[in-house]
Order: C-alpha cells, then structure tokens, then sequence
C-alpha cells in the first residue's frame, strides 16, 4: 500500500519535515491521505432516475442499431447528438422528433462510450424537448438524496481516488500550498468549501503532526449546502476529531449549514477570529456558485483577509455561452466525452462505481442544458456553470486578488502523484511568469485548473 502525500520517493525516513507521513493502517476508515491511489476520493454519486419519462434501449439492441449511423471515426454519439440540439435551437420540430427517436433506439447507459454519451444527454435533449428540465432536476436530486448513505459514498469516493487523480491533483497541489503559506502560524483556520467530503484534510493533519516547530492548532470550517453532504459529515465529524487527537493536533471542527446555495455565506456565519491565520480552500465549489453571484462571494473571501486561497475546479465553459444553446451543448459534450473516457479506462467494464459517478453526470447535464437559470428549483442544487481557469483568473484579479505560483516541491509532488495512477494523465505547466495556475490533463486535454491567491 502505497503511503500518504508529500513523500517524495526514495526520501529518507529520518528526515521529519512536512512531507513525512505514517502510515495509511493508522487512519480513519473514510478518511485516508489524498495521495494514495489506493484510498481516495470523488465527487458525489448520483443516481439515474427513470421518472424522467425519457426510455433507454437495451444495450444488445443499441449496438446492432449503431452499425447504420456510425460515422468515419467511429463515434456516431457525438454527431447525432450536435444534430438534435441545432435542430432544437432552429425549432424544426419534424428533425427533433426523427433525432430523438433515433438517439432513443441506439442508447444505453450500459453500454460502450457512446452508447452512454448518447442517453444522458438524451435525457438532457428530451427534457429541453418537453420543457421539463425543472422536475427532471428536481427528482434527480431527491432520488440522490433518499439513496445515498455514508458508506456508499464513503466506497465510491476511495474507490474513485484510488484509480483516478481527479481529485487528488487538487488536494496535493492545495495541502502544499496551504502548509507553506501558514508556516510558523500558531493558530489556523481552514474555510473548506469543497465537494470531496473532508478527503483532503488527513494528509495536512499528518504534515502540521510532524513540523519541525511547535505544532499549531487548527480549526477547520466546512461549508456544505446540499442534503447528501449534510448527512454525510454527521458522520465524518468523529473520524476527523479521532484522527486529529491521533495525531496530536489541537483540533476545532465545525461545519456550516443551512445554506441553500453559497452565495448565502456570509463573514459572521465563519466565525473567523482576529488572531487567526485565515485559509480558504475551494475544490470544485465556485462553479456551484450562481454566475451572478461569483463576483460577491469572491469579495466575500477578500474581506475574510485570508493568507492563501486555493482554487481548484473542472476546466470548461458552461457560462460564457449559457445564451447560446448549441454552443454550451457542444462544449458539455465536449468535457463530458473526456470525462467518459477517462472512467472507462480507469475502472473495470463491470464496476458499479464506475455506473454511479456516469449516472452523477446526469444532474449536472440536465441541469446546464435543460433548466433556466433564472428558475428558483426550490432552494436545491447548484449551478453547475464550470468557467475555465483563465475565466476564474479574470474574476479573481478583478476583485483584488494576486496569483501566487506553486513551489518547486508542491510540483514534485504533484508530478509524484501522477506516476501512481496509470498512462494518460500529465502536468500542463504555465510560462515562466504565468502564476495563474497549474492543470491536470488527460490524453493532453485539461480538465482540472489549480491555483493559489492571495488578497
């Protein structure tokens, strides 16, 4: 088994600095270090819901039907799938008709790539069709919430980290950043607003054990809004107050709720203190945030005074051309194709976590292609606007924040992680004097954005 985070290889035993670690048997079950391929976690499943009233083919059926419209490449999903929405967006109602009939007949979400491709945007196209995006969203979200328990999303998180560093790159990339920066700070406080369910924070707990100098006391805020995290960090609360007396680290934990969306958060709700060395730590949690509304809760964080604020989100567009359909469609199209290929070639064909992280996509799609922005959906979800990283870099500027660049040993780290995970992924480096981030790539596409401000 591989050990945690910020060890370098072959790094000597003796040498105790903040990359030095125990091992993964001493750690709380759920909460395992974020660099080990074996433990780690993911984003939140969701269920397939087949209230919907958009039916699937079975996958035998899918693939004979495909042989007639595959294209020269291969992929018929993608084509099809561009047609039916220029349709929509041109109201020809006789093609949109033929096209989801034909998408109908061909998909299955048990099938190979684009056979999955082709159903849960079907689900998107057709609720876009029949204006019910809103209930769709709606039963989505609470089949999610009346299905998921502690220990199924404990099993998919770990499993997803463990074959994947989707979310590992954020959390190594964040932890170094966040221990160089609060260096010699007697009195921490973390604001977590992120979506990996406290995955990061064991590895950080072991770093600040074992510094060299007097170890600091850490409070750690957690910001959730959705049912599913809520229930979930009931149970998280122990293990991370277990683990930080294992370690011998004064600990606080609080977690915020009763929040409908995060631009609700506000500076009292912190409950930040003077003598605190403030840290903000976002993993995939501003693309939550409504797009009117980003503005307002990044100046929020400014007037937090923190010493770092670390940013990582999935690298796409869904704002910018959110007023023209056909546009944000091929652009989701394009990230979740990525995203596809990547599960399949890190799980096995018959995995269930693997079916439960394909089948979470379907909110988040049904939510950006089918459900108006300016609808209320009765204080549940999230916006799900991702903006690519030189998009976050304009509104953080803007507001008075700086980038600050990654050390040389937070790289290292980093590049170390990935050699854990199998081909495919790499490290996209900025220029020499471009601070503004790091990213995560797979087969050469960037899909995940990593970075550190300061105000």
């Amino acid at each position: 088994m591989y050990h945690h985070s910020f060890v370098r290889a072959q790094q000597p035993a003796q040498h105790m600095d903040r990359r030095t670690s125990i091992s993964s048997k001493d750690q709380p079950l759920f909460l395992h270090a974020t660099t080990n391929p074996k433990n780690n976690g993911a984003h939140q499943p969701q269920t397939h819901d087949k209230s919907c009233n958009q039916p699937h083919s079975n996958s035998s059926s899918a693939t004979r039907s495909s042989d007639s419209v595959e294209s020269s490449d291969g992929k018929w999903a993608q084509k099809l799938l561009k047609e039916c929405a220029t349709a929509m967006s041109e109201k020809d109602s006789t093609k949109i008709h033929h096209l989801l009939w034909m998408l109908n007949e061909l998909a299955s979400p048990y099938g190979d790539c684009d056979q999955k491709l082709a159903a849960y945007f079907l689900q998107a196209l057709f609720c876009k069709a029949t204006d019910s995006g809103r209930r769709c969203y709606k039963t989505l979200i609470s089949v999610a919430e009346k299905s998921h328990s502690f220990d199924s999303v404990r099993k998919l998180i770990l499993k997803f980290q463990e074959v994947s560093p989707w979310t590992t790159f954020g959390h190594v990339a964040s932890n170094g950043a966040l221990l160089e920066a609060l260096e010699g700070e007697p009195k921490l406080h973390i604001i977590d607003i992120s979506n990996t369910l406290c995955t990061q924070w064991p590895t950080l707990l072991e770093a600040l054990a074992t510094r060299n100098d007097e170890t600091p006391s850490l409070k750690l805020t957690v910001v959730v809004t959705t049912s599913i995290a809520k229930s979930i960090m009931k149970e998280i609360a122990p293990r991370m107050e277990k683990f930080a007396r294992l370690m011998g680290v004064p600990f606080e934990f609080k977690v915020v709720t009763g929040l409908h969306r995060l631009g609700e958060l506000t500076k009292e709700g912190l409950g930040v203190q003077e003598d605190e060395a403030v840290a903000i730590n976002c993993i995939g949690a501003l693309r939550r945030v409504d797009v009117e509304e980003r503005k307002a809760v990044i100046q929020m964080f400014q007037s937090l005074r923190p010493k770092i604020v670390t940013i990582v989100d999935e690298e796409a567009d869904f704002s910018n051309s959110r007023d023209d359909f056909v546009k944000c469609f091929e652009e989701c199209l394009r990230f979740y194709t990525i995203y596809f290929d990547m599960l399949d070639e890190s799980f096995p064909p018959t995995s269930n976590e693997k079916l439960m992280l394909e089948r979470e996509c379907s909110r988040s799609i049904v939510r950006v292609l089918s459900c108006d922005d300016e609808i209320e959906y009765d204080h549940k979800g999230d916006s799900e606007r991702r903006e690519r990283g030189t998009q976050w870099t304009q509104r953080l500027r803007e507001s008075g924040f700086s980038p600050v660049g990654y050390s040389d040993d937070v790289v290292d780290d980093v590049k170390a992680l990935l050699k854990r995970y199998r081909g495919g992924w790499s490290l996209a480096l900025p220029g020499e004097d471009d601070h503004s981030g790091i990213y995560l790539a797979w087969k050469e596409e960037a899909v995940v954005w990593a970075s550190v401000w300061k105000p």
